[in-house]
């Protein structure tokens, strides 16, 4: 299982999931055409799309949807919520899989297992993707608001996680946004501070766990440096010998091989043992 963050921020999200010819898109928060450029960047024919799993209907996670499912003829999958929210990006002519936020469904090679969010969206899930022929795991888990027992319970045991870590607490508070789009990011429907995510990556820490992914970072109220800070400490506490990396806005990320992290880390605590 190949995982690709196409690109992740306030402006765009997309993350691409890949094994055996078939690849799965988690969100199409960029244009179309950006979209087909970015997957295509990468080496993955835009052709061996499964399906286009969205998380919920706000625009940096929808743009492109409709699109790039009519464009390629792409199975959409939605909750019915998410899609009454999402018409206007929506023909009628895509085909709609309706999913619902508690209910894993296959896609190729992969089990998604959605699980509900407090985010103030129509009907937020978060994601987690198993690959069933080698049960490598992950997860992908950004607007948030807070991350309840349930987020807890269902991003546990992932090999790799896409967390987000949308703000710096006092970037924040000092930045330029209105009072009342500060109250929303920080409340319990808004989105994580870098501080909770270190926390919530604490608290998903397993000797298993060979990358975790910060994203969704606010262009004004925060920095891949202070970003990594809190996690970067935390983490190597408790002895993580994974890679820490920051998902940008205008890029793809490298490639990671989710299979081969956790034959790695695995074989690593093995040998610990001897």
């Amino acid at each position: 299982m190949i995982v690709t963050v196409l690109g992740s921020g306030s402006e765009g999200n997309a993350t691409l999931v890949e094994s055996d010819g078939v690849a799965v898109l988690i969100d199409a928060g960029f244009s179309g055409r950006d979209l087909e450029q970015r997957i295509e960047s990468v080496g993955v024919p835009v052709a061996s799309l499964g399906g286009i799993v969205i998380t919920h209907d706000h625009g940096d996670h929808t743009r492109g949807m409709g699109i790039l499912a009519r464009r390629f003829g792409v199975p959409l999958y939605l909750t019915e919520k998410t899609r009454l929210a999402c018409m206007a990006l929506l023909s009628g002519k895509e085909k709609v899989e309706r999913y619902a936020s508690s209910e894993p469904f296959r896609i190729g090679p992969f089990e998604i297992q959605p699980f509900l969010t407090v985010h103030d969206a129509a009907d937020p899930v978060a994601i987690a993707i198993e690959h069933k022929p080698t049960g490598s795991r992950m997860g992908i888990a950004t607007d948030l608001g807070r991350p309840t027992a349930s987020v807890r319970a269902s991003l546990r045991n992932c090999h790799v996680l896409v967390l987000e870590a949308n703000h710096d607490e006092a970037m924040l508070w000092n930045g330029p946004y209105p009072w009342s789009v500060k109250q929303r990011i920080a409340s319990s429907h808004g989105h994580l501070s870098n501080r909770a995510a270190a926390d919530l990556a604490c608290e998903l820490f397993h000797t298993g766990l060979g990358a975790v992914i910060l994203a969704h970072l606010s262009a004004h109220c925060n920095s891949a440096r202070a970003a990594m800070e809190i996690p970067e400490k935390v983490l190597d506490r408790l002895g993580f010998k994974g890679t820490l990396q920051v998902a940008p806005q205008d890029r793809p990320m490298e490639p990671i091989d989710v299979d081969a992290l956790r034959r790695k880390h695995v074989r690593a605590e093995q040998l610990s043992l001897l």
